[in-house]
């Protein structure tokens, strides 16, 4: 219906109609803003509408809010008294509520972008998805940590983007993202990870577009890139790369290409963004003066690809001023100027699904929700953007091309973000569920030789099992051991299954292995007989006699931006 068949002859932006109800949290449509607003009757049909700025057919009112309303209808908010200034509402749960995973994701801002709107069919049907067999997660939320994947592709779709990525590709995976968030939602690190980085990319099961199965070949020693579009490899493939780097089971992928950062960074009004120094850089066609500038569309896309702008020139520069305006768009997500704004939210949630991919597991809207409603419980200031630490690759010679992990600040790395060690300097707070785990190396220890346990190995490299028991048994004791072979599946992390009769042996397994609390796994049932515990090492094992405890810290030197600090691009 248009504005003049409601009796009102001007022009009127049909998301402006959506008005904040503060008794319910939810947005309403209003055909008359300025007009009261009547009550419906409780058994008054829902009225048929169409979203907000778009045509096409009718559709009912948006699921969740009619249900949150009270008997009798949504009242309105009393007048506020002659004088005094309307109080401000607060802003919904919704809002709130993927707002945050938004902000953190970037160029994917499904969360804080779709707010009250969230629950519309038309934005169902803007994802696309893509089955990525058992490399994720069928659950869309977890009760243990959570690692989604957010890849940003160079493949030229849209307007406008044909001067971007190569020609012809089906994209690769040119920016790459893993944000891990801790079981106890206290903390999150967003690690990204350098699209020149040479490592292995493993045997990848896919779907085609023809609808069969494939799979595609492992390689060696080849760009993470290609872990994306090359011979056909699918998100699924970047998912299982990205696991056999870090030991970290990605549970989904969001996957976003040039049109996101142009189209969302227009919708929320613009990017801050901080230069030490002017830059007028001919190839990206970024032109920007020294200090605060705030940048949309083609010159937000200019900013985040620019090679040639800032620091040394390389791809791990340019993977710092991605962070730098990721962390810009979070703060904006967050302000008042776009969770007040209909416009803004209607506009941010079209353009961040439109622009979306992702795994069948979060390949709804209502599933989305869900996975929002989970992570928003993390506080911004302990968020923190990182980059996996590398090192020049000795193979390219005198001339630098690509980049390899460094061996021993990379391993530090992953093993922090497995055992949910917070890179903020703000102190973790201190859930129950960690008091208890640590009280299970509390109490008194076997002696060695009364300690039975079968060492099996789960994922470890190949031999640590039997190299385990040569050193239990030779160096610390431990005759009552012996080899399992290996687990059933493969484990990121090391555990030590036991039951309560055994709590002495468990810990005194978890001295000499150097075990951190979370690797014990008490049963329920006391072990009958001459049981033994079991000893599965994970991926995270380093060697018999080295513990595997994470570190506190980061290590030095590593780079890293906190999502709720203003940094200046040099």
């Amino acid at each position: 219906m248009d504005a003049q068949s409601r009796g009102r002859a001007e022009e009127v932006d049909p998301a402006d109609q959506w008005v904040l109800n503060p008794q319910t949290g939810n947005y309403e449509l209003r055909l008359n803003p300025s007009g009261p607003q009547s009550s419906p009757s409780a058994d008054t049909p829902p009225r048929r509408t169409t979203a907000p700025g778009r045509g096409g057919p009718s559709r009912r009112d948006v699921p969740g809010q009619r249900d949150n309303r009270r008997s009798g209808g949504a009242q309105d908010e009393a007048p506020a008294a002659p004088g005094r200034r309307k109080r401000k509402p607060k802003a919904s749960r919704k809002k709130k509520v993927l707002l945050w995973t938004g902000g953190v994701m970037g160029f994917v801002l499904v969360a804080g972008s779709t707010g009250a709107y969230l629950l519309y069919q038309h934005f169902n049907n803007n994802l696309n998805t893509v089955d990525v067999g058992d490399a994720g997660s069928k659950h869309a939320t977890s009760d243990g940590p959570v690692n989604i994947l957010i890849i940003g592709t160079d493949k030229r779709t849209g307007k406008g983007n044909e001067g971007y990525g190569d020609k012809g590709s089906e994209g690769h995976a040119d920016t790459n993202i893993l944000f891990h968030v801790s079981k106890d939602r206290t903390n999150a690190t967003a690690l990204s990870i350098p699209r020149d980085l040479v490592t292995n990319i493993p045997e990848c099961p896919t779907k085609q577009k023809d609808g069969t199965s494939r799979t595609v070949r492992s390689e060696t020693s080849v760009r993470f890139n290609t872990s994306l579009g090359q011979d056909g490899r699918d998100p699924g493939c970047t998912m299982r790369t990205v696991k056999a780097l870090t030991g970290l089971s990605v549970d989904h992928f969001m996957m976003a290409d040039f049109n996101a950062v142009k189209q969302l960074s227009t919708a929320v009004g613009g990017v801050e963004v901080c230069l030490t120094k002017p830059v007028n850089d001919p190839k990206s066609h970024l032109k920007l003066p020294a200090g605060v500038s705030k940048i949309k569309g083609e010159q937000a896309l200019a900013f985040v690809r620019t090679r040639h702008s800032f620091g040394n020139e390389s791809d791990l520069d340019r993977i710092k001023q991605q962070q730098q305006f990721l962390s810009s768009m979070m703060r904006k997500m967050k302000s008042d100027s776009t969770l007040s704004s209909p416009t803004k939210m209607y506009g941010l949630a079209n353009a961040a699904t439109k622009a979306l991919t992702v795994d069948s597991g979060i390949g709804s809207i209502k599933k989305l929700t869900s996975l929002a409603q989970d992570l928003s419980k993390v506080d911004l200031k302990n968020v923190t953007f990182a980059t996996v630490p590398v090192i020049d690759n000795p193979a390219d010679g005198k001339v630098h091309k690509t980049v390899v992990v460094d061996p021993v600040k990379a391993p530090q790395v992953f093993s922090m973000m497995r055992s949910d060690v917070s890179f903020t300097e703000v102190k973790k707070k201190e859930s129950q569920a960690k008091d208890a785990q640590a009280a299970l190396l509390k109490g008194t220890r076997a002696q060695a030789s009364a300690v039975r346990v079968r060492v099996l190995n789960g994922g470890a490299v190949a031999g640590s099992a039997s190299q385990t028991l040569l050193w239990l048994q030779n160096s610390k004791g431990v005759l009552k051991s012996d080899n399992g072979g290996n687990a059933p599946a493969k484990l990121a992390n090391t555990t030590l299954e036991y039951a309560p009769n055994q709590a002495d042996q468990a810990r005194k397994i978890a001295d000499l292995m150097g075990l951190p609390a979370t690797a014990l796994k008490p049963g329920t049932q006391d072990a009958v007989g001459k049981t033994p515990m079991v000893l599965t090492l994970g991926a995270d094992f380093k060697g018999a006699g080295i513990p595997i405890t994470a570190p506190a810290k980061a290590p030095e030197g590593i780079q890293k931006v906190e999502a709720d600090k203003s940094v200046c691009a040099k």
